[in-house]
């Protein structure tokens, strides 16, 4: 998983739910939790796959060597993947092959210069990772941008379904771009302003570099501010330089030559050489008569690389649809973890246990699942994908070079980290309010005496941080969910004890390891849930979309002929 979750309970639950047919508008979210499970309730749906437990276990153990991509635990990993996919009785999708090849580049800075300034009233340089973090993704030992016009162009959004467009009449090819992190909705509280509080696409910092490229600027900038972004200046700049990319056809030239931050304090020294300061810019930024600022200033910076391209390997199998075998329902989960730490003398192995062999494992007991019923009508896909730890990159490889035509897919479901906790009321979904495949999870996570809930921090992004956001890039709806906190019987605060300990003990470190005691109760009921919705889908002629106002709606919509 690239990013923590931190789930707690919230007091938000889903007071009513539309059906499919009513496509355009939102369900309605209550501003209190529904206790529809009492403690003492019988529990049903806890014995989906009795071999969940030991596919994660197994995934997880210290032979496979934390699965890193390019690895010898890649090799072992994808072969068991594989093994057990021919077991199922899975299709293979090249001969007797479930592998897809994915080509990475790792992107090494060995070295990479202060920015210099030139302006009146500015210091002679911004330090790097102190003041500033630059990088490129375009696949060159080599690049500089020297003397570049410095222009702040507020949050760096071009949104039609908003009406907002910060770069409207400026040419900003040659230039670096300065811009806010996060969107107008998260800095006004206003929920009729992009989405409130919750990020939009338009608020992550990868959008704000794609766009930057798109109008052809040569260094983009994003002012890093903790709340917004929701993480530390650390985060940014203090951890490993090494950046992993796709291997495409133009070596990432279209991208600009350099990206990066730069702290508050940079930002408001920039602002002083024109005589304001960040506040004032932000108030600016959100005017709807905002125009790009000038800022008076060049900014230079140069960065060396060592290259080194590797290969890795998605691994896909599908059932046959019986009548409709050339439309899809897709199962996701990401099988690749950190590898191994050679200089920990005693724990040297990132086992990954709950990121993400637990998701890995769920999609082997669905797909066992699925094959011992009828044959369903459309076929149905599962993708495990490698270098999600990376960057997203094997979702983001399989979005760009789909096994199967990704407007003929009516869904996708992404599972990573499942609770190992046991029986939870709550069903988490993670950007809820986006697409209407969640109101048929809703439907049967009720009929579990449950309730679904929206993630406590939806202003994180979180809905942008996972393989299943390479999918929405592509218009195709997706449902990321899981269970929550409130456990059937220790109650919400238990559950969040141990979301917390999990977060400070073991995420992305070598302690995230099987443990005999895990429950997977909670993890099965899950599985009926991603189940029925996946089985409904592909036995029917439905084919949810993104609520209107999404900002992916217009990308389904424009292929929409291939599904009538």
């Amino acid at each position: 998983m690239e990013t923590c979750q931190k789930f707690s309970i919230l007091c938000l639950t889903l007071a009513s739910m539309l059906t499919l047919g009513a496509c355009s508008k939102q369900p309605e979210v209550s501003t209190e939790a529904s206790q529809t499970t009492e403690a003492g309730l019988a529990l049903v749906d806890t014995e989906f796959n009795p071999r969940l437990g030991e596919y994660i276990k197994t995934l997880s153990a210290d032979e496979f060597q934390g699965r890193a991509p390019a690895t010898k635990g890649e090799e072992l990993t994808v072969a068991y993947l594989e093994d057990n996919f021919r077991r199922i009785g899975l299709k293979p999708i090249d001969g007797d092959s479930y592998k897809q090849a994915v080509s990475l580049v790792q992107i090494d800075p060995k070295q990479v210069t202060d920015m210099r300034l030139s302006g009146d009233n500015l210091p002679g340089s911004f330090k790097y990772r102190d003041e500033m973090i630059a990088w490129t993704t375009q696949v060159t030992e080599q690049v500089s941008v020297e003397e570049s016009e410095m222009v702040f162009v507020g949050y760096g959004i071009v949104a039609p379904e908003y009406n907002w467009n910060d770069y409207a009449g400026l040419d900003v090819k040659g230039k670096t771009v300065v811009m806010f992190v996060n969107d107008p909705g998260y800095a006004t509280q206003d929920p009729e302003l992009f989405n409130g509080n919750a990020m939009t696409y338009y608020g992550r910092w990868t959008y704000k570099f794609e766009e930057a490229a798109r109008q052809g600027a040569a260094m983009a900038l994003i002012i890093h501010e903790t709340a917004p972004a929701s993480y530390g200046w650390g985060v940014v700049a203090h951890g490993s330089p090494i950046k992993f990319d796709l291997v495409n056809e133009d070596k990432n030239m279209s991208r600009s030559k350099v990206e990066g931050w730069l702290t508050t304090e940079s930002a408001e020294k920039l602002f002083a050489n024109i005589g304001t300061d960040l506040a004032t810019m932000h108030k600016q930024a959100l005017q709807a008569d905002f125009a790009p600022v000038p800022l008076n200033a060049k900014a230079s910076v140069s960065v060396n690389n060592n290259l080194r391209e590797l290969t890795s390997s998605n691994v896909v199998g599908f059932i046959e649809g019986s009548k409709y075998p050339d439309e899809y329902v897709l199962y996701m989960a990401h099988w690749d973890h950190l590898g191994m730490d050679f200089s920990n003398p005693s724990n040297k192995v990132f086992n990954g246990a709950q990121d993400n062999a637990s998701g890995t494992g769920a999609v082997i007991a669905l797909a066992e699942y699925f094959a011992k019923q009828p044959q369903p009508e459309r076929s149905v896909v599962f993708v495990l994908v490698t270098a999600e730890e990376r960057g997203l990159l094997g979702s983001a490889w399989y979005a760009a070079n789909p096994v199967f035509p990704l407007e003929k897919t009516a869904a996708a479901i992404n599972m990573d980290v499942m609770n190992m906790y046991g029986p939870m009321k709550d069903m988490v979904i993670v950007g809820l309010g986006n697409t209407e495949v969640e109101q048929i999870l809703v439907k049967y996570t009720e009929q579990q005496g449950r309730y679904a809930v929206q993630e406590p921090n939806p202003e994180a992004g979180i809905a942008y941080r996972s393989d299943h956001f390479n999918m929405s890039k592509k218009g195709v709806p997706i449902l990321y969910a899981k269970g929550g906190n409130d456990h059937y019987q220790h109650g919400a605060e238990w559950g969040a004890a141990q979301r917390a300990e999990y977060n400070s003990c073991c995420y992305h470190k070598v302690q995230d390891e099987w443990r005999d005691d895990f429950d997977l109760r909670g993890a099965q009921q899950d599985l009926f849930l991603y189940f029925r919705v996946g089985n409904e889908l592909a036995n029917s002629r439905q084919w949810p979309n993104w609520y209107n106002g999404n900002e992916f709606r217009a990308i389904r919509d424009a292929s929409a002929e291939a599904r009538q």
